[in-house]
């Protein structure tokens, strides 16, 4: 009788420390897989950044014109206009994606215009202090185009259980 009893509770301990390991691997699994999906997003920036350079007209829309209303997730947005959705193409030439063996194919990204706004790293005049034109010193003060760009790692709809990151960033050209 004791040792069916101590049979049974080291049956306990051993389904326990099984419990523990599969819900470890599970938490790795998922940790391994967004980090791969994140590596995939910032391959739609870096995409999206090359497309930007060579093809102006990849910008979805601009923000800082009266009336439009741009969404921080641009994906969510049921305004977004049909096409402003880029999905990046497979290959090794700059601005293609080349998805590893765990990552999920064709990260996608949207693009839009922020407006011009004072590029505070160009001299402003005399002292160099953003007052400078305040004060009737005409200085070199300059502007330049902002851009968002807003990655996934891939369509929801397409990856299905697996992650999807999402990564925004600014830039300045000009």
């Amino acid at each position: 009788m004791v040792a069916l009893i101590l049979l049974v509770l080291i049956t306990l301990v051993g389904l326990a420390a099984m419990h523990g390991t599969i819900l470890q691997q599970k938490m790795a699994s998922n940790l391994f897989d967004r980090e791969v999906e994140f590596q995939s997003a910032e391959a739609a920036i870096r995409a999206a950044t090359v497309q930007l350079q060579v093809d102006p007209g990849v910008v979805a829309r601009d923000c800082q014109a009266g009336g439009v209303t741009c969404l921080a997730n641009p994906f969510t947005d049921p305004g977004l206009p049909a096409g402003s959705i880029h999905t990046v193409p497979t290959g090794t030439a700059p601005g293609q994606y080349t998805p590893g063996g765990a990552a999920t194919p064709n990260p996608q990204y949207v693009v839009e215009n922020m407006g011009n706004w004072v590029d505070q790293s160009s001299n402003t005049g005399f002292g160099s202090t953003a007052n400078s034109r305040n004060y009737g010193v005409q200085g070199a003060s300059g502007t330049a185009v902002y851009y968002r760009i807003t990655a996934r790692s891939g369509d929801p709809a397409v990856v299905g259980d697996r992650a999807v990151v999402t990564v925004q960033v600014m830039i300045k050209q000009g």
